[in-house]
């Protein structure tokens, strides 16, 4: 997506560019056929048009008045005393129209066939280089706009990226104000007498919470592949993962992850694999899931977990396969439809306009075409040049399965001329040259529009065009050939870019989500799994210690206030955490559960790794009490991070859940890393290290 942002605005303007170099070519090669001192002239005052333009449209720079009096004498200059081509007075017109001077706009569309009338000559002569002229003006008019409209859009696109994250921001914000915020306010202002209503507030605030970080979280597989990688290295098994799909992906995600998660947890229970593999990929329409492992060796241990997340993907459409390959590891593979539901978007303000650029060109090429044809051949030439012109307009879309057959009909068209009307016009083959440059890979199509071109003064020679027209002939053929593509391309570039932004706001709307969802769950559910501690604490000891309870009541309504600031935290206002305070609520929390805790600092982390290591530390001190049966804890602050240990490990795996892949993402956006595992003489460790700056 960055790239595409990068190279969009680059790629339009080396294609206008082109476009002005050809046009620039095209009418100093008007001059051939006279006098060397008038060629030469000729090919520098051309120059001398073209490098002004370039300056303003490329660069940038708006047109001044001393600008348009240099590129007016220039090209006046050039076809009253070079004998250059009165179409070249089209890009003195157009500069004119970019600055919204009209009326002079409208006095050198005037001035053109009276210059063209001056050499005498026949009337359509004079027509077709009066027609030229304004193509020529329209063409620069409409390529200036094109490139300025795709820069805007280029330079937008983390604008919108922006505004997508911040709408979407609010929406949570809203959502989660409207349930748990109002559920926390009834607690924070509870009375003792009323603790068993403030308590069933909590646990459906909590509900509420863990119900939303799971919705948040399956709109990505990423969470749960971190917390699976995070898993498998806490089990010495060596994780290779590799990501073939894209996001968001809705419903398909969450119950993939059900599958992923049970798989993982059932290869790491088995103890004996060294090795696990997790692919996905995107395959006709079906998120695909593959868990490979090396460590099971008969089918039914293998497939027999996954009974549960089987019936959960077969309800949904989707299948799940488990059994050993022929290598000897067991595979699970899951498969769901992926829904599609992103609407057909919208042609964009700037294909609109290179397409009626392309329309308009294709419009006056076919009137100079038919200057060239004697009446009677017009009742045949007028359908063939619409036919010709509406099969150029279809490759402004995609090509579809037709392509081949459509491209093989306008060959033919266009070398019709050469054989029936034995007159080798420049339009239908130029028009040819384009869409081989459109619809072909460069190797190839570069090298047939080369031979178009042969083929064009060719037949210019063997019909006997004098030296002039046959050079002008030939030039054309190349030069609109390059307009075609220039046109199309720069319509696709606008789509490319769109679709980029459009994607970088996606990308941005599921990161946003995604931190939404550690929030809730680091930050909100773990201070309301603490208050609720502190709830169930106070109505124990009620009636045996009223004193203690009022005080754990009253630990219970602040951490209420404090739940308040961690749901503004997840609405993307987010406090700054320090470390200090989290570790006396580590302790009271932990003690409240009747757990000793010894704390030890032998350290100072860096400050502002201070509020992920509470994140940590939140993290860790909810495990130990929802999953261990732990009677001591360690904390260790240490200079490079943090340390807990608990003597309560569970025997069983834990399923991965959210907290161990959130950790593992926010420590890797410090620079950091974590590890899980079984601890020296028993029990669990949670390490967080995080890298301190040198001393300068």
């Amino acid at each position: 997506m960055g790239e595409i942002g990068e190279l969009g605005p680059r790629a339009a303007h080396v294609v206008v560019g082109a476009v002005l170099a050809g046009l620039s070519v095209l009418y100093a090669l008007t001059a051939v056929g006279r006098p060397l001192p008038e060629a030469v002239l000729a090919v520098a005052l051309c120059g001398g048009v073209l490098l002004t333009w370039l300056r303003h449209v490329l660069k940038g720079r708006g047109w001044t008045r001393a600008g348009l009096v240099v590129l007016a004498v220039l090209a006046y200059a050039a076809v009253l005393s070079a004998g250059v081509s009165v179409g070249l007075l089209g890009m003195l017109g157009g500069a004119l129209v970019v600055t919204g001077r009209w009326w002079a706009a409208g006095a050198v569309v005037a001035s053109a066939p009276v210059v063209a009338a001056l050499p005498g000559g026949p009337v359509t002569r004079v027509v077709d280089a009066s027609l030229t002229a304004v193509l020529t003006g329209v063409l620069v008019v409409g390529l200036a706009r094109l490139v300025a409209a795709i820069d805007e859009r280029s330079a937008t696109r983390m604008a919108l990226a922006l505004a997508a994250v911040e709408e979407e921001r609010l929406r949570v914000a809203a959502e989660l104000d409207d349930s748990v915020g109002k559920g926390l306010a009834s607690v924070a202002e509870a009375r003792l007498d009323d603790l068993d209503g403030a308590l069933d507030v909590a646990r459906e605030s909590l509900a509420t919470a863990r119900a939303a970080s799971v919705e948040l979280r399956s709109l990505s597989l990423a969470p749960e592949i971190a917390a699976a990688r995070g898993l498998l290295a806490s089990a010495g098994i060596e994780a290779e993962v590799a990501v073939g799909h894209t996001e968001p992906l809705g419903g398909a995600g969450s119950l993939l992850a059900v599958v992923l998660r049970e798989a993982v947890t059932d290869v790491v229970r088995q103890g004996r694999t060294r090795r696990c593999e997790i692919t996905t990929a995107e395959r006709n329409g079906l998120l695909v899931l593959r868990v490979r492992n090396d460590g099971v060796r008969t089918a039914e241990q293998g497939s027999a977990a996954l009974d549960g997340a089987r019936a959960r993907l077969e309800a949904a459409g989707g299948r799940l396969k488990a059994g050993l390959e022929p290598d000897g590891r067991f595979l699970v593979e899951a498969s769901v439809r992926m829904p599609r539901e992103r609407p057909a978007a919208e042609p964009t303000t700037e294909r609109r306009l290179a397409v009626a650029l392309l329309a308009t060109t294709l419009a006056v090429l076919c009137v100079k075409g038919l200057l060239q044809v004697r009446p009677g051949e017009l009742p045949v030439a007028v359908p063939w040049l619409l036919a010709l012109a509406a099969i150029q307009l279809r490759w402004t879309r995609p090509p579809g399965r037709w392509r081949g057959w459509l491209l093989a009909a306008q060959a033919v068209m266009s070398f019709l001329p050469l054989v029936v009307l034995r007159e080798p016009w420049g339009t239908p083959l130029g028009l040819l040259a384009g869409s081989l440059l459109v619809l072909l890979p460069a190797r190839t199509a570069w090298p047939l529009a080369a031979a178009v071109t042969a083929a064009a003064g060719v037949a210019a020679q063997a019909v006997g065009f004098d030296l002039p027209l046959l050079v002008n002939t030939v030039v054309s053929v190349p030069v609109t050939g390059l307009v075609v593509f220039g046109l199309v391309r720069l319509a696709r570039l606008a789509d490319e870019l769109r679709d980029a932004a459009a994607e970088l706001a996606r990308a941005a709307v599921v990161q946003e989500r995604l931190r939404a969802a550690r929030d809730l769950h680091d930050l909100l559910g773990h201070t309301l799994a603490a208050l609720l501690i502190k709830g169930e604490l106070a109505r124990r000891l009620a009636d045996r210690d009223p004193r203690r309870a009022a005080a754990e009541f009253a630990g219970m309504v602040a951490m209420a206030e404090r739940a308040r600031g961690d749901l503004a935290a997840v609405a993307g206002a987010a406090p700054r955490l320090e470390l200090a305070p989290e570790l006396d609520s580590a302790r009271g929390v932990l003690e409240a559960a009747g757990i000793d805790v010894t704390l030890t600092r032998d350290g100072a982390p860096p400050r502002e790794a201070e509020p992920v290591l509470g994140v940590v530390l939140r993290e860790a001190v909810t495990n130990i009490l929802r999953h261990s049966a732990a009677r001591h804890v360690g904390i260790t602050v240490a200079d490079d991070g943090l340390t807990v240990v608990n003597d309560g490990a569970p025997a069983e795996v834990t399923p991965p859940g959210s907290g161990i892949g959130n950790l593992a993402t926010r420590l890797a956006a410090h620079g950091g890393h974590l590890h899980a595992g079984p601890a020296p003489g028993g029990g669990f460790r949670l390490t967080a290290t995080v890298p301190r700056e040198p001393a300068e």
